[in-house]
């Protein structure tokens, strides 16, 4: 990863909230509490919130990966020392004292020879001595676009977990030219002017710079018979089939990422994410509670309220036996372990029966007798607290 220019201006422990020692965890924490405060779907509309998430996340992706920190780190102290873009001496001194203390005419290249610093200044600037990264790609390589799309579920499926297909239309790889933007039997050749690289140097001054080669536009190659299908982009608009794995317990809204089957990068660039927003439909019995627990009503008659009773109640598999206590209320709650959503590891979930006393609206004439009897028995009056 090339240290970016924003890492010489960017307090990134302060945009968390932590400490620079920050353990990963904390780091992880922090960052997990804020995003949730400022993700974009709890804050519609709101501009300031959606800018300051994206302050976080970038935060993130620097400080939670440990190679990217420690680059980071060495940047922060370069700056805490005068080194960096308005620091004394920065990055435009090429005078005595000039790039942070270096004296005299500096070259980026002269700088391998200082170990991290001189790497860090190479990859910054591009220099013909900066140590590019292995994977760094042509210099005009970018990555693709997120897209995202939604998908409706049984509440059964989204208990269980599964996996489906979401029919998605985006931008593809071009089937004709298979992505390589050339006519079939044909291939992009290297590109004359930077011979591949995507960038050409450029001296100015003190300093030896590297920009976008003019002739390829960073590619670092050059079609010279063109896909007629996609104009030589490597890139289409089409309907495709995506493969998904909705994990067990997922929630209704739960935004489920699929690592690069976005957009295509270009000039060799990753391909973005495709984002899967679950919708779970209702189930005619259960609901949730939570991530894992289950909800029923049971209904239950006036003498087994009254009495107590043993009912067979339904869950996810067979039926399981609960007892009715004597004297139970409509809206008591029993819970019943290890029946609810079951979990990839661990224990599954409970199942949280609530109990509704059924009162019936017609009587014959021997049921009404008997009610007439069980009133004239029962002891008290239940609103004598209320004095009237």
């Amino acid at each position: 990863m090339a240290p970016q220019r924003e890492w010489f201006e960017k307090d990134y422990y302060a945009e968390l909230g932590v400490s620079p020692d920050a353990s990963e965890k904390e780091i992880t924490r922090a960052y997990r509490k804020l995003a949730k405060q400022f993700h974009p779907d709890a804050n519609s509309g709101d501009t300031s919130a959606e800018e300051r998430f994206k302050e976080i996340s970038a935060a993130h992706d620097v400080l939670g990966d440990s190679e990217k920190r420690k680059e980071y780190d060495q940047v922060r102290e370069m700056v805490a020392s005068g080194v960096g873009p308005g620091g004394p001496g920065g990055f435009g001194g090429a005078g005595p004292g000039g790039f942070g203390g270096f004296g005299g005419n500096v070259r980026v290249e002269d700088l391998g020879d200082l170990g991290d610093l001189g790497g860090l200044f190479g990859n910054l600037f591009g220099g013909r001595g900066g140590r590019r990264g292995r994977n760094a790609g042509p210099v005009g390589a970018q990555r693709g676009n997120d897209i995202e799309t939604e998908l409706h579920l049984d509440f059964l499926d989204a208990v269980h977990g599964v996996t489906t297909s979401v029919n998605i239309t985006s931008e593809a790889p071009c089937h004709v030219c298979n992505g390589t933007g050339a006519k079939p039997g044909t291939f992009p050749e290297r590109c004359p002017t930077c011979n591949g690289a995507g960038s050409v140097a450029v001296d100015q001054g003190p300093f030896s710079f590297s920009e976008v080669c003019p002739t390829c536009g960073g590619r670092g190659s050059i079609i010279k018979d063109k896909c007629k299908n996609c104009k030589g982009r490597g890139i289409e608009v089409r309907p495709r089939t995506v493969k998904v794995r909705i994990p067990a317990g997922v929630d209704d809204g739960q935004r489920i990422r699929v690592k690069g089957r976005g957009t295509p990068g270009l000039n060799g660039g990753p391909p973005g994410d495709l984002y899967v927003v679950v919708h779970v439909a209702p189930h005619p019995i259960f609901a949730r509670s939570g991530k894992w627990d289950l909800t029923v009503k049971v209904p239950i008659t006036f003498p087994e309220a009254v009495l107590g009773a043993q009912v067979k109640v339904p869950t996810l598999d067979a039926p399981v036996t609960v007892k009715v206590p004597p004297g139970t209320q409509t809206g008591k709650t029993v819970r019943v372990r290890g029946r609810g959503i079951p979990r990839s590891s661990g224990d599954p979930g409970a199942l949280l029966v609530t109990f509704d006393v059924v009162v019936p609206h017609e009587l014959d004439d021997d049921a009404r007798a008997a009610v007439e009897q069980l009133a004239g028995s029962l002891p008290g009056n239940p609103r004598e607290h209320l004095g009237v």
